[in-house]
């Protein structure tokens, strides 16, 4: 069998690139499970001669600031978020490919143009709004600011308009309505575009710092992102602490993304199909 030098090459450069990129997770890993006096111990002890980890979590878990209760609020955020932003912008983008109706075309253009203005323009309204409607420093409000995604409808509308017509003309021959049709026919041919969606969602919800600092104020009420801040300050000498509360941070994120990646490359390869 003739060796390919190319390929192997570029399979030798991906594993470097693929070791550096990984290099600074695995030592906040095991930076978390250190005694302070090791954190910054030359050369580097990868694998920790002294274990710590049981008290750093344990610190970071059950302190002065309890993560466990700004974990509840971001996993209760961002699911809530999820589900909402899914069953609107799937909603949204079958209504702007398969329903047939005036000026349709031009309103979702105007919909995408909206996506145009930078969040940080609509901050202040958003804020004299929610203070006035009793939304300020709620989860509700903070769920409903993620729930209307212009990014979501468009690429999710997209993948609907994959869908051939012949099969939304043949349910209609068959008597079915826009949302059966919708709910049989349309939504479980996108399914793993949907779920594609739905990950990023989660993702970008877990992740968000700006709408929380902006719109929360009481400190029961905050997510993993504030906490994280207040942690840092709080104890920004420890680095052992700060690790292993990076580590609890991101955990969801990997799991998510772990029992999620074959939807993104289901979403990724029917994104592919043409026709």
């Amino acid at each position: 069998m003739k060796l390919n030098f190319r390929k192997l090459a570029s399979t030798v450069i991906l594993l470097f690139c693929s070791i550096a990129f990984l290099l600074p997770f695995i030592w906040m890993l095991s930076t978390s499970f250190k005694i302070e006096a090791d954190v910054f111990k030359y050369p580097i002890e990868w694998i920790p001669s002294r274990w710590n980890a049981l008290e750093n979590y344990k610190q970071v878990w059950f302190g002065d600031q309890p993560f466990y209760l700004y974990y509840w609020n971001s996993i209760k955020v961002a699911v809530l978020t999820t589900i909402l932003s899914v069953v609107v912008s799937s909603l949204a983008a079958y209504g702007f490919s398969k329903v047939r109706f005036p000026a349709g075309r031009w309103l979702f253009l105007i919909v995408l143009a909206t996506y145009m203005v930078p969040p940080q323009a609509s901050l202040v309204p958003q804020f004299i709004l929610y203070r006035q409607i009793g939304l300020f420093d709620s989860h509700f409000g903070l769920i409903l600011l993620g729930s209307f995604s212009v990014l979501g409808t468009f690429m999710l509308r997209q993948f609907f308009m994959g869908i051939h017509h012949d099969f939304i003309d043949a349910a209609k021959i068959d008597g079915a309505g826009h949302w059966r049709i919708f709910w049989r026919i349309a939504l479980p041919i996108v399914k793993p575009a949907v779920a594609t969606y739905a990950i990023l969602r989660f993702i970008w919800t877990w992740n968000d710092y700006q709408n929380p600092l902006i719109f929360l104020r009481t400190d029961a009420l905050y997510t993993i992102q504030l906490a994280m801040q207040k942690f840092t300050t709080i104890n920004g000498e420890f680095y052992s602490l700060i690790m292993a509360a990076a580590v609890s941070a991101i955990l969801p994120l990997l799991i998510v993304f772990i029992l999620g990646q074959k939807h993104v490359i289901d979403g990724i390869a029917l994104g592919g199909v043409k026709g």
